[in-house]
C-alpha cells in the first residue's frame, strides 16, 4: 500500500514539475505578446501583480509565520534584499531578450546556468572542484570564447541570465526561507520602486496599461499570474521529488525556448552559435554523468563503511 502510494506521490509530483517548466518554457509566447511595451514597463507590472497573488496563495496555505521571521531577521532581510535585485535583473534582461528577438540567447543562458553555478562555487563557497567539473566549466567557456572570436560577438544575454540567476540561486540557498515566502518578500521589497516607475510613466503619458487596448492591459497584470502559478507548481513537485529529478526536468525550459526561438521565430542559428550550444551541452552531460557518478562511489563508500 505505501509503495502504491509512495508512486502515486512521485508521479503528482512529476506532473507539477512538467506543468511548472512547460509554463516557464513558454514564457516567450506570453512575453512576445507585449513586444509593443517597453520592457521596464512590463518588468514593473509583473513585479506589482505578484505581490497580491503569491500573498493570496500564503493566505490560503497559512504559510505566514515564514514572512514574519524573516522581516525580523536583518541577516535574512539582507540576503532576500539582494536576490530581489538578482531575480529583478533576471526578469528584466529576460523579457528584453524575447521583445528584442534574443530568445536564444536566453535560453543558452538557462542552459549554463548549473556551470555558471558550480564555477561560483569557487568563488563564493571556496569549494574543490572535481578534475571533470573543471572539463564542464572549461567546455561552456570554450563555447563562449569561440563565438566572440568568430562573429565578434559576446552573448551577453546569456551571460547576464546564467550569473543572475546562478548568484540568485546561491543567495537564496542561503536565506532560510521557502520558495513562495521568498518571492513574497523579495517582490514587496522591489514594490516601492515598480509603483514609482508606473507613477512616473503615468505622470509623463508614456505608460501603456490603460492607454494602449484592453489585451495590454490584461497581459500586464497576468504577468503576476504567470510568475505566481509556475512558482505554485514548482513548490509542489519539490515536496514530493528528489532534488537531482526537477535538476534534470529543469533542462526541459530552455528546450522548449530554444525551439521557439529557432523554429517559430526564425532566429538564426549560425555554426558559431550552434557551436556554443553543442559545447555547453557536451559540458552538462559530463556535469551530470560525473555528479551521478560521485553519488554512487560515495554511497558506496558509506555503505562500506557502515556494515561490521
Amino acid at each position: 500500500m505505501s509503495d502504491s502510494n509512495d508512486a502515486g506521490v512521485r508521479l503528482s509530483g512529476l506532473a507539477f514539475a512538467l506543468s511548472a517548466y512547460v509554463v516557464w518554457g513558454l514564457f516567450p509566447l506570453y512575453f512576445k505578446m507585449l513586444d509593443h511595451v517597453a520592457p521596464l514597463e512590463v518588468l514593473a507590472y509583473r513585479i506589482v501583480w505578484t505581490v497580491p497573488l503569491v500573498a493570496l496563495v500564503l493566505f490560503l496555505r497559512t504559510q505566514w509565520a515564514p514572512v514574519r521571521d524573516a522581516l525580523r531577521d536583518p541577516a535574512q532581510l539582507m540576503l532576500l534584499g539582494t536576490s530581489a535585485v538578482l531575480i529583478a535583473v533576471n526578469w528584466g534582461v529576460y523579457i528584453w531578450a524575447v521583445t528584442n528577438d534574443r530568445v536564444l540567447e536566453a535560453s543558452l543562458g538557462y542552459f549554463m546556468t548549473p556551470l555558471v553555478s558550480v564555477a561560483l562555487g569557487i568563488v563564493l563557497f571556496s569549494e574543490r572542484l572535481r578534475p571533470l567539473q573543471w572539463l564542464a566549466i572549461g567546455l561552456a567557456a570554450a563555447g563562449v570564447l569561440q563565438l566572440l572570436v568568430r562573429e565578434g560577438v559576446l552573448p551577453w544575454v546569456g551571460l547576464a541570465v546564467a550569473f543572475s540567476f546562478g548568484l540568485y540561486g546561491g543567495l537564496r540557498k542561503r536565506a532560510a526561507v521557502e520558495s513562495a515566502a521568498g518571492l513574497f518578500i523579495e517582490t514587496l521589497l522591489l514594490m516601492p520602486l515598480a509603483l514609482l516607475w508606473i507613477t512616473w510613466l503615468v505622470a509623463t503619458q508614456s505608460g501603456s496599461f490603460m492607454v494602449v487596448d484592453l489585451q495590454t492591459d490584461m497581459l500586464l497584470i497576468g504577468a503576476g499570474v504567470a510568475t505566481a502559478v509556475p512558482l505554485i507548481f514548482y513548490v509542489a513537485a519539490a515536496r514530493r521529488l528528489r532534488l537531482s529529478t526537477l535538476g534534470v526536468l529543469f533542462y526541459l525550459t530552455p528546450t522548449i525556448q530554444f525551439g521557439l526561438g529557432t523554429w517559430l521565430y526564425g532566429e538564426p542559428l549560425t555554426a558559431a552559435r550552434l557551436a556554443t550550444f553543442v559545447l555547453i551541452w557536451i559540458g552538462l552531460a559530463i556535469h551530470f554523468g560525473e555528479g551521478r557518478f560521485h553519488e554512487r562511489r560515495v554511497r558506496r563508500a558509506a555503505g562500506l563503511e557502515a556494515s561490521p
